[in-house]
């Protein structure tokens, strides 16, 4: 069974094989690994049913075309999907486009986050204009461009354009930051459509074959909009991308506010504004991405210690959306793909993922059978196996000990008193 998941991760040995030694000890010996794998194996045979195929006889080129043949059914019926919603909600003339930002902005509408407040943005601009976005999008001042342009679309393409030294100059601000630079609000859906973004969006579309631009930081999400001649699959790889850089921005979100009492919150903020915040956990010898932790406690929420968290972290910051359940939710036959975030199917050194993510990019990218891309199954793969070792005084002692250490000392000796 470890070997499965060995060669399902691509992982390396022996360091996965003992690294998995390692976190069984630290819980007791419960053979998680045993039994995830073989729920997994039992998941993928029921899912193949579900796409009409035979596990004991389809192969991974049969497998790999199945899917891409219903990846292409489902994003042509969510196109339509999305139009006649745009159509019905917005106005008459509204395009697919406006269908994506509707559905993306009703996921979370009722989500607030932890995020840098747009005048200091603004002045985190001036101090350093980006000089090559303020002539591509045709200004003359960047106070002009300030007051014409929202602050995130800005910096959203600035990201995408303004040289590495640049963004290394603007992040290094980050650093300077505190938490009165922050407030609590809505979580910010934005999509640039304006003439003055089509050639630079259509540009950034075929340069870097993205659509998504997520800001942790900022609580946002900037969608470029898809222009007439973007590939097919564009649509739900876009729709995808975007939920899931939803969660990372709520992720991100609840981790600055519980750091937001360190005296090196600034640092912090570069941290997660790069990359993934990381929490150390002793008892799983090794970090764990912190939105791990998030999942863990929206799919727990019953174990939640308020008393431990509050007032930095309420249980509704531990919001997670279920990409592939929302996908279903627009239109319907993505059920389909449901539940298979973590499945793929296994064949001597060929791997087949029935990750959605994957299957788009695949899709897109016109990739072969022997180009397909899998990490996102990988991923999710190997997320999934950590949250089932998660232990809520695992979490409790590591949160505490990295972010409050007195006081984490404090409870844990009075728990053992």
């Amino acid at each position: 069974m470890t070997r499965f998941l060995s060669e399902s991760l691509q992982a390396p040995e022996p360091s996965f094989r003992l690294g998995l030694k390692r976190l069984e000890k630290a819980n007791g010996h419960p053979n998680t690994d045993i039994r995830f794998s073989a729920e997994v194996m039992q998941a993928t045979r029921s899912k193949l049913h579900e796409f009409g195929l035979d596990g004991h006889d389809t192969t991974p080129a049969e497998l790999y075309q199945a899917l891409q043949a219903r990846f292409e059914a489902d994003d042509t019926r969510l196109v339509r999907t999305l139009r006649t919603l745009a159509a019905t909600h917005v106005s008459a003339d509204a395009d697919v486009n406006d269908g994506i930002l509707s559905v993306l902005k009703d996921a979370v509408s009722d989500t607030r986050c932890y995020a840098l407040k747009s005048t200091v943005l603004r002045s985190m601009l001036k101090k350093q204009p980006p000089k090559k976005i303020l002539k591509q999008l045709g200004y003359r001042s960047l106070d002009s461009m300030l007051k014409h342009e929202s602050a995130i679309q800005i910096l959203a393409a600035a990201q995408l354009y303004e040289a590495h030294g640049w963004r290394q100059r603007f992040m290094e601000q980050y650093k300077k930051l505190s938490s009165t630079d922050f407030e609590s609000r809505r979580i910010s859906i934005e999509q640039p459509r304006s003439q003055r973004w089509q050639t630079l969006a259509a540009q950034a579309v075929h340069d870097m074959k993205h659509t998504v631009v997520g800001f942790k930081e900022l609580g946002a999400v900037v969608i470029l909009p898809l222009p007439d001649h973007a590939p097919k699959g564009s649509v739900t790889a876009t729709v995808a991308l975007a939920l899931h850089a939803l969660n990372d921005v709520q992720a991100g979100s609840t981790f600055l506010k519980l750091c937001q009492v360190r005296p090196d919150f600034g640092v912090v903020v570069q941290t997660v504004a790069l990359s993934v915040p990381l929490l150390s956990a002793d008892e799983l010898d090794q970090p764990v991405p912190w939105h791990i932790v998030q999942r863990f406690y929206n799919r727990m929420q019953h174990v939640f210690n308020a008393e431990l968290f509050e007032p930095h972290i309420e249980l509704r910051d531990m919001h997670w959306l279920n990409v592939e359940h929302i996908m279903s939710t627009i239109e319907p036959s993505f059920h389909i793909w449901k539940n298979a975030e973590h499945l793929g199917m296994h064949y001597g050194s060929s791997i087949v993922s029935m990750n959605l993510v994957d299957a788009a990019l695949n899709y897109c990218n016109h990739l072969s059978f022997e180009q397909q891309v899998r990490q996102h199954f990988q991923q999710s793969l190997w997320h999934e196996l950590l949250v089932r070792y998660l232990q809520p005084v695992t979490v409790e002692r590591s949160v505490l000990a990295q972010l409050q250490p007195s006081f984490a000392t404090e409870t844990i000796m009075a728990g053992a008193a």
